[in-house]
């Protein structure tokens, strides 16, 4: 599968089509990618500025982390692709007797954490994502201090949407001890970067309404 070459128009009339795959997964994958190169384009359009000279490591740093989180995103596309499909699969397993029954938990059992994988590394890169534009708020061109706000809007929909992909999976799981541990590092990854991103977006908002 190669969904994260597509073209935009390409994408976007492959995602509204029938097929089980690119899904939200995908979606939010792209999205927590278009976020961060945002950050990695405010950071291009501030090294070598005099007035931001200070700064100037820090954002080189910044620069080079968002761009291996784009790269891990961008992946992420196909790998949340190729880990549902055998979820889909699953549920058309026929299960007419106790064994069938017992075949076909299994294996959803099984393919339902491998769905959930790819959803919960969205959650937690996306979050390292948002604290890149935690960094960046202030120390990036103010030029271009809009292009943080919608960075980190982005963000805040890809973290929120790899926590609903991992949700529904869960909501499946029988292994309580798994749905316990995935529930709560999630949960406190989600909590955490939608209260940074919101106040990131806020001095985004003060800066331009100055």
């Amino acid at each position: 599968m190669d969904f994260a070459k597509m073209s935009c128009e390409e994408f976007v009339r492959e995602l509204s089509g029938k097929s089980a795959v690119p899904g939200g997964g995908g979606a939010a994958a792209l999205v927590g990618a278009i976020g961060t190169a945002l950050s990695s384009m405010v950071c291009n359009l501030t090294i070598g500025k005099k007035k931001y000279a200070e700064y100037e490591e820090e954002i080189k740093t910044i620069l080079k982390e968002a761009r291996d989180i784009e790269k891990e995103l961008l992946n992420m596309i196909d790998e949340d692709a190729v880990n549902f499909l055998p979820l889909s699969k699953a549920y058309g397993i026929k299960a007419n007797t106790p064994e069938e029954k017992e075949h076909k938990n299994a294996v959803l059992q099984s393919a339902l954490k491998s769905a959930c994988s790819v959803p919960i590394k969205i959650v937690e890169t996306s979050y390292k994502a948002i604290k890149l534009h935690e960094r960046l708020v202030d120390k990036g061109s103010r030029l271009a201090i809009s292009d943080v706000g919608v960075g980190v809007q982005c963000l805040r929909a890809a973290i929120i949407s790899g926590q609903l992909n991992v949700t529904i999976n869960i909501n499946s799981i029988t292994d309580e001890e798994y749905v316990d541990k995935v529930r709560k590092e999630t949960t406190r990854l989600v909590t955490e970067g939608v209260r940074i991103a919101d106040e990131v977006y806020k001095k985004v908002e003060e800066v331009l309404n100055k």
